[in-house]
């Protein structure tokens, strides 16, 4: 029987979804209510994505660490806006070895506490400083409503946690992972951002500065796609953490902390994913190019097995991620139908009339059917099928930046706001006061997603009340 149809993005943007991660073999539901499972194929994505940012961070100075998963619940009493921040997602253990904690642990949402109560061990003098310490684990949230990868009660991603000996270096700090965060986006993850600072009300619990980068996706709404916070001396005072300076005066040191989750491959799925399917971006596409044998007799199977066999060699040989389809119990047309469901970039096919030719067909995913299929020279396809996945990637970044700009909309008046936001994201003079901000999230459900950086230095009129406003702010519904 012949699988159903996905439901298509515009029927149901949220059941396509939902049906795209689990037919394209990304993860499954778990047994425990709001956490997932990450099947091979989503983890080999979410490998591609680790790696890319391990070799950056270590680039740049940074190593890596594990901290325990079990928190004490006194830890969250010493920095008062963390604690009221996290308290309504802490899930809390009690007992342990049947018997009743003297105090409770809360599974990690988060390790700023466990670290800086850590790095307080750590830091006594200025040589002890900078601390560039990373974590890669899971971390656990009550989530009343979730969706997988994008919002589980479980998920995944680094944590970065630094302390320095000034202001001016944690924030040089801050806004270099940014960087790596939004460089990551473009060349990666083919996925355009914005980077800004989130307004205050938006900020990380416990921060005094939190930037972020933030995507549209194909139904417009936004998706803050990673954050980096720049924390003062607020988390040093909560735990202690003070050194003596080149001075010898004690001080407290400055901290940081940054991340993105595995809510990135939600990110990928929902821009570049289309009506047959997911979309894979080359460079992190678990597998960039697949073969696939076409044959109705043993006469013609044995002359395309030796050659499909041959160009799987050649093409692993250069480094491409390629697999060899050879599975006998389904037909070509469920194998293109399979692996376009599952996003590969490549699908090199074979069959009789290209051995006689000396030639094969390549279907780039990115544009379905005819329009992506063409026929090329077997000598040197390691090079064409590298060239073509170099130009499928910078496609993939392009369509997406050209969505993302022609759904933006740079509005004067609040009406306008009220009406852009219903199907878009507004841009507008915002004058940052919480009354302004929480009007526009009650009459129209839209945040602010952040204050961009690159943005004119003039002054304007706040799209709300009218009064001077020195910067514009994105205003969009989210996820």
């Amino acid at each position: 029987m012949a699988e159903e149809k996905l439901t298509t993005r515009a029927e149901d943007f949220s059941e396509w979804y939902n049906q795209l991660v689990i037919r394209a073999d990304l993860a499954d539901y778990a047994p425990v209510r709001g956490c997932m499972v990450v099947k091979p194929y989503g983890w080999a994505l979410w490998e591609n994505i680790t790696s890319w940012l391990d070799k950056e961070f270590k680039a740049t100075g940074h190593v890596n660490a594990a901290f325990p998963t079990l928190i004490p619940m006194s830890f969250f009493e010493k920095e008062k806006d963390h604690v009221e921040g996290f308290a309504p997602e802490l899930a809390v253990v009690t007992h342990g070895g049947g018997q009743e904690l003297e105090e409770k642990l809360a599974v990690r949402p988060t390790s700023e506490t466990i670290i800086g109560h850590m790095y307080s061990k750590w830091v006594k003098s200025w040589r002890d400083l900078p601390i560039l310490i990373v974590q890669w684990g899971s971390v656990l949230r009550w989530e009343l409503r979730t969706k997988l990868f994008l919002r589980t009660a479980e998920f995944y991603w680094h944590e970065g946690h630094t302390a320095h000996s000034s202001e001016e270096e944690a924030k040089e700090e801050m806004y270099r992972i940014l960087d790596i965060y939004e460089r990551f986006c473009l060349e990666e993850a083919a996925v355009p951002v914005f980077k800004g600072t989130k307004s205050d009300t938006e900020r990380f619990a416990g921060a005094q500065i939190t930037t972020s980068i933030e995507a549209m996706m194909w139904d417009k709404r936004a998706l803050q796609s990673g954050t980096s916070h720049y924390f003062g001396d607020n988390f040093a005072k909560a735990f202690e953490i003070q050194y003596l300076d080149k001075n010898n005066k004690l001080t407290f040191a400055q901290t940081t902390s940054w991340a993105i989750s595995s809510r990135i491959i939600g990110a990928m799925i929902m821009v570049h994913g289309d009506d047959h399917g997911l979309v894979m971006p080359p460079r992190l596409a678990p597998i960039q190019a697949v073969v696939v044998p076409i044959f109705k007799s043993d006469e013609e199977k044995a002359k395309v097995m030796e050659v499909a066999d041959r160009i799987f060699a050649e093409l692993k040989a250069a480094g491409v991620r390629v697999k060899f389809d050879d599975r006998d119990n389904v037909s070509s047309g469920f194998k293109f139908n399979d692996w376009e469901m599952r996003g590969v970039p490549v699908r090199v096919e074979i069959g009789p009339k290209d051995v006689e030719k000396g030639t094969v067909a390549l279907a780039r995913r990115d544009r379905p059917g005819k329009e992506g299929k063409t026929f090329v020279p077997q000598t040197n396809l390691d090079s064409t099928v590298k060239g073509l996945l170099d130009e499928i990637q910078a496609s993939l970044l392009k369509r997406a930046t050209e969505y993302r700009d022609s759904n933006i909309h740079n509005v004067a008046t609040y009406d306008e706001l009220k009406e852009v936001v219903k199907d878009g994201w507004a841009f507008s003079y915002w004058c940052e006061s919480r009354e302004c901000e929480s009007k526009v999230k009650e009459e129209t459900k839209a945040t602010t997603r952040n204050i961009p950086f690159d943005q004119p230095k003039e002054e304007g009129a706040c799209v709300v009340c009218g009064k001077p406003s020195k910067r514009k702010v994105y205003f969009a519904k989210a996820y």
